[in-house]
């Protein structure tokens, strides 16, 4: 049986906006609205869906980048959200970020060398005298040279500021990796070489990663298990391979058709959403979908869904009335 590494429950992370003339609180963005999944030692799950969904703030929260409105978060047995900063610090170890800028992450004044000696000596993972050492090893390791160990960030490529960046990630011997649109601003040939140094790299110094993505492409290539998200929900959670040839809810239907191919016998019927995202500071309503969603009956205005196995036994879920009523005989599917 797999570990549990990471687990999630009712997170969420609700941004006050403030206004008036003493400035208090008016409302909140619902940027993440009550999120709950598992990640197993080993394993690679992403979390895909559209501008604004919550995917990314998900993942800042989780490492406490910004600090949770509620929920719970446990990694390898221990709850983060009870830690204190100085703690928390030491948990970081365990928890490492690749961002979607490797050069906005990386100090400019630095060089690569230092960068990568800082992480080191923050969280005491290689003795001082030995730190030249693994440095070189680590830059070798993500397809860099040590004779680049004394140049700036500014004097790489994208693709290479982004190696740097795993390889900062690598120094402080992390268990689980999120990787926050980590080739989402790479050339398609330069992304393809980083996903594929990634799952190198998981298989060495067997990684976990949270992988958040807009690109279903990249997800499809380097995950294990999808998470689809909508508006701060989640709204569809399966494996790859049942979710790309089984998909549930209609969100993620539309998701997939829009996937150019190649090969016409393997295009889908293209779905077009009609409407404009829903504001996460008012979102509708019983499921947040509806507004958009050409299935939606009156039951979905009113009424949450829950998420919940669907079809098949294989923790293949989904959160959407339509595919309920679809199991219960009261509607039939529409291809």
């Amino acid at each position: 049986m797999q570990k549990e590494i990471l687990k999630v429950t009712d997170l969420k992370q609700h941004f006050p906006i403030k206004g008036g003339i003493f400035g208090r609180t008016i409302n909140h963005v619902k940027a993440v609205d009550g999120v709950s999944f598992t990640v197993y030692e080993g394993e690679t799950v992403s979390i895909v869906g559209e501008s604004g969904c919550g995917k990314s703030t998900t993942g800042r929260a989780i490492l406490r980048l910004d600090e949770p409105t509620s929920g719970e978060v446990e990694f390898d047995g221990i709850d983060l959200l009870s830690l204190n900063k100085k703690e928390m610090r030491k948990k970081r170890k365990d928890l490492q970020v690749i961002f979607q800028d490797p050069y906005a992450s990386l100090n400019p004044r630095q060089t690569v060398g230092e960068i990568l000696q800082e992480a080191m000596s923050i969280q005491n993972t290689v003795p001082k005298e030995k730190q030249h050492e693994r440095i070189v090893e680590l830059l070798e390791t993500v397809g860099l040279g040590a004779h680049q160990m004394d140049r700036y960030p500014h004097e790489f490529s994208g693709g290479q500021r982004q190696r740097i960046g795993i390889a900062r990630a690598l120094a402080v011997e992390p268990q689980l990796i999120i990787c926050d649109e980590a080739v989402s601003a790479l050339d398609v040939s330069i992304q393809a070489q980083v996903i594929n140094l990634l799952k190198k790299l998981q298989k060495e110094y067997k990684l976990t990663y949270l992988f958040i993505s807009h690109d279903l492409g990249v997800v499809r290539h380097i995950s294990d298990r999808i998470i689809v998200m909508y508006l701060g929900k989640i709204v569809e959670i399966a494996d790859k391979k049942s979710l790309f040839t089984n998909p549930q809810h209609p969100y993620t239907k539309s998701l997939l058709s829009a996937i150019p191919s190649i090969h016409p016998e393997k295009r889908r019927e293209r779905i077009i959403l009609t409407g404009d995202v829903p504001s996460p500071i008012d979102p509708p309503q019983g499921c947040r979908f509806h507004t958009r969603c050409p299935f939606a009956t009156e039951r979905c205005t009113r009424e949450v869904p829950e998420l919940r196995n669907v079809v098949t036994d294989n923790g293949h879920q989904a959160a959407c009335h339509y595919v309920e009523d679809i199991e219960a005989g009261i509607m039939q599917p529409v291809r």
